[in-house]
C-alpha cells in the first residue's frame, strides 16, 4: 500500500482532505521503532480541541495533520507488538504514552515523559505535542501499540456499534474520568482483564462496557 489520505490544516478556518504519506514504522524524529502498528482508520471523531486549532484559538503549523479520536483495524504490525494481531480492532487513546516512564507507571499517561521531546504529552495530530501525525485519514500508525490499544473483543459486534464505541476514544473516558476524579459517583468494578492504563486512565466501566455489549 503507498496511497493516504487526511484531513491538512491549511490556516486559520480552513482545512482539506488531501494526499499524505502512508504511514512509516517511525517517530516524528524518523527513528524506526517496531512496537507500533498501522491501522486503517474505521471511525473517528472530531474533537473540540480540533476546533481550538481550526478556528484560530491555539496556533498550529500548516501541514498538520488533524485527528486524536481514533477507531480502526490493525494491517501491519512490528516485530516487538505482541498482544495484537492483524485484523483486531482496537480503540486508540487520544495521547501517545510509552507505558515505560515514571509518569506511565504511574497511569499518569497524559504527561507521558518519552514521546515529546519538547515537554511531557504527547497527542496525535495536536500542536505541540510531538508532531504525531494525526488520525483523521484513511490510516494511521499508532506507538507502542500493545500499551495504548483497546482490543475491541467481537469484531462484528463492534462494527454493528461502532460509532458508540469511537466515543471510547476521548470523548466519554474523559468526561467520565473527570467527573470521578472531582468525586462524582465512583468507578464500577469489572473482573475481566482489561488493559485500563490509557486515556487518562480509562475509566473501569467504559472499558468493561465495551467487552459487554
Amino acid at each position: 500500500m503507498s496511497g493516504n489520505r487526511g484531513v491538512v490544516y491549511l490556516g486559520n478556518g480552513k482545512v482539506e482532505i488531501q494526499k499524505i504519506d502512508y504511514p512509516k514504522m517511525q517517530d516524528p524524529r524518523g527513528r524506526k521503532i517496531e512496537h507500533a502498528v498501522i491501522l486503517r482508520v474505521v471511525s473517528t471523531n472530531i474533537c473540540g480541541s480540533d476546533q481550538h486549532m481550526v478556528r484560530g484559538r491555539t496556533t498550529a503549523q500548516t501541514g498538520l495533520v488533524l485527528g486524536h479520536e481514533i477507531t480502526g483495524e490493525v494491517i501491519e504490525k512490528g516485530s516487538d507488538v505482541e498482544n495484537l494481531q492483524i485484523g483486531d480492532l482496537v480503540s486508540v487513546p487520544f495521547n501517545v504514552a510509552c507505558g515505560r516512564c515514571r509518569s506511565c507507571k504511574e497511569m499518569h499517561t497524559g504527561v507521558c515523559l518519552s514521546v515529546n521531546p519538547a515537554r511531557p504529552g504527547g497527542a496525535y495530530g495536536y500542536v505541540d505535542m510531538g508532531d504525531w501525525t494525526g488520525g483523521q485519514a484513511e490510516y494511521a500508525m499508532v506507538p507502542y501499540a500493545d500499551f495504548n490499544l483497546l482490543k475491541l473483543p467481537d469484531r462484528d459486534r463492534a462494527m454493528e456499534k461502532i460509532r458508540d464505541l469511537t466515543c471510547l476514544s476521548d470523548i466519554l473516558p474523559t468526561g467520565y474520568h473527570g467527573a470521578v476524579t472531582a468525586g462524582v459517583g465512583r468507578a464500577a468494578r469489572c473482573t475481566s482483564p482489561v488493559p485500563v492504563r490509557s486515556v487518562w486512565r480509562l475509566p473501569l466501566r467504559l472499558a468493561c462496557w465495551a467487552r459487554r455489549w
